[in-house]
């Protein structure tokens, strides 16, 4: 697949949900832009660690760069944080960054490609496809409480995530 470097500046909405039963969810994230609809696939302990990496950013920047415009609580009553259709992901995601854009109060997630490794490979077959959403911080407020909410409504006891566990007495 040719690589791609798609920029939803900024974006619509963006969400992580999951399709399937417990156990065998898939997890992902999208984003969208007027028409323009992006899903990606990660991983259920990708999702986990975005809603942290968010939460800390946004404690940073609201210590450093205070911002009136986005309320600090959380509330999704009235929001539409289900993933839309057609989920058609584009990509698997290896990587995942956040950045913060000063002059314009904007966080931009950065999402890269996992491509499998292969010596034999054409070079640019290989090069990873990237997906930036530019979000406003309440958006990611917003994002990374909805993300802990969704990763929580898995098994009961996450830890276990399909192990067998050996008691004895």
């Amino acid at each position: 697949m040719p690589r791609q470097e798609i920029e939803l500046n900024p974006v619509d909405f963006i969400t992580i949900g999951t399709i399937g039963p417990k156990g065998q969810r898939i997890f992902h994230l999208q984003g969208g832009r007027e028409k323009q609809l992006v899903s990606l696939v990660i991983e259920k302990e990708q999702a986990w660690a975005l809603s942290e990496a968010i939460r800390e950013m946004l404690e940073d920047l609201d210590e450093r760069h205070p911002d009136e415009d986005s309320p600090l609580e959380v509330d999704f009553t009235g929001l539409d944080m289900d993933l839309r259709e057609p989920i058609e992901p584009i990509f698997r995601v290896a990587q995942m960054g956040l950045g913060y854009d000063e002059d314009r109060n904007m966080i931009v997630l950065v999402a890269q490609e996992l491509v499998p490794t292969d010596e034999n490979a054409d070079p640019d077959e290989t090069e990873p496809s990237v997906v930036r959403m530019w979000c406003s911080r309440h958006q990611m407020r917003l994002l990374s409480g909805f993300t802990l909410e969704v990763v929580k409504s898995g098994r009961a006891d996450p830890k276990q995530n399909g192990r067998l566990s050996y008691y004895w007495t």
